[in-house]
């Protein structure tokens, strides 16, 4: 005889399989409806509000210094708050601090392990985080003797369960934000080293990530392989919006200087502006023969131009508002791996894969 289990069984999982794609039906149905309330927003686009704007003149830019001292790739670099210090590292494992006048190395530190990600410098100017394949970020405080040991002093902050993508000082040397291939980013205390806030929702690596703009912000904006980018609460943890229209990984986002919009830049060879109060995408920065992708963004100082620096070795300087290209710079000869506008707004430096960094004025 037949157990009487077995049809019930069977219903319940009948049920179950229908539930489930009533839900998944209901997700999508909730999903086109938001993008439905979103489109009605969507009444003008960004370069025909700023058709009367005056057009920008031709610039002028070109390389002033080239700084010359990795042995492999420059992955990152950051600005020191003094507008003058530069901090990069490499496939090589080191990691230099430069002057930007002189083009002097006025310190180098050899990590454990190749390819060092992530780079930042510390806002009093006192300290540079790295890190990369080793899956922690470092500390070294910097000391005005030359020829002091700084791995010595070297300390352990931040560790991932993969590699450690970007780092960045919150507005104090006490805290830093790191994003990992783990697919997670975290706040940590310098300190103790204790984790203080990990945010989770991305569904693949996480690539780079921005602090937003203001003494009190506490939000900053992460991008990665899931095409996606996402704006956090570093109080609570939370993502608070999320942007999905690039089609390929994000490997830059940048805040607008206001903190009311940000630039990502992506594999798909576009940059994209995204407006935070209009919660959606408001324009799309690319040509027909751009065809490689951009692993680095950053505006000036007005939020005027988007600097973009590409794979295909060049930096391609767009005009904000209009959404047109202005001015492209040819100098690198292996692809812009990271690029950063100074401070003062007077000048910015890219580091590429052919193992220099140049600064542009």
């Amino acid at each position: 005889m037949r157990s009487p289990l077995i049809p019930e069984m069977a219903t319940q999982e009948v049920q179950l399989n229908e539930t489930l794609a009533h839900l998944k039906t209901e997700s999508e149905t909730l999903k086109s409806k938001l993008e439905e309330e979103r489109a009605k927003l969507h009444d003008v686009e960004l370069h025909q509000v700023a058709e009367k704007v005056e057009g920008l003149g031709q610039f002028v830019m070109k390389t002033r210094r080239t700084l010359k001292g990795h042995g492999n790739k420059v992955l990152c670099m950051d600005w020191c708050k003094d507008k003058r210090r530069i901090v990069s590292s490499s496939q090589d494992g080191k990691v230099i601090v430069w002057d930007a006048f002189t083009t002097n190395k006025e310190h180098a530190v050899t990590m454990p392990c190749t390819w060092v990600m992530a780079c930042a410098y510390a806002p009093s100017g006192c300290a540079v985080a790295c890190g990369g394949l080793d899956n922690k970020c470092s500390v070294y405080p910097l000391s005005l003797d030359k020829n002091e040991n700084l791995a010595a002093k070297k300390k352990s902050v931040a560790m991932h369960t993969n590699y450690l993508s970007a780092c960045s000082f919150t507005n104090s040397d006490m805290q830093i934000l790191t994003s990992s291939g783990d697919g997670t980013c975290a706040l940590w205390d310098v300190e103790s080293g204790q984790l203080l806030q990990s945010f989770h929702g991305h569904a693949a690596d996480v690539l780079c990530l921005d602090l937003a703009p203001s003494e009190t912000g506490n939000t900053f904006v992460s991008g990665g392989c899931d095409k996606k980018a996402n704006v956090w609460d570093m109080r609570s943890g939370q993502c608070i919006q999320s942007f999905e229209t690039h089609e390929s990984d994000i490997n830059s986002v940048r805040y607008y200087p206001s903190g009311d919009a940000f630039a990502s830049g992506s594999d798909d060879a576009t940059c994209r502006l995204y407006d935070l109060r209009a919660d959606r995408e408001v324009a799309i920065y690319s040509k027909e023969s751009i065809i490689f992708g951009v692993s680095s963004v950053d505006f000036s100082l007005s939020g005027r131009l988007l600097f973009g620096g590409y794979n295909d070795y060049t930096i391609n300087v767009w005009d904000v508002l209009k959404g047109t290209r202005v001015s492209i710079l040819f100098g690198h000869e292996n692809r812009v791996s990271t690029l950063r506008v100074s401070p003062d707004g007077t000048a910015f430096c890219t580091g590429s894969w052919d193992h220099t960094l140049r600064i542009w004025a």
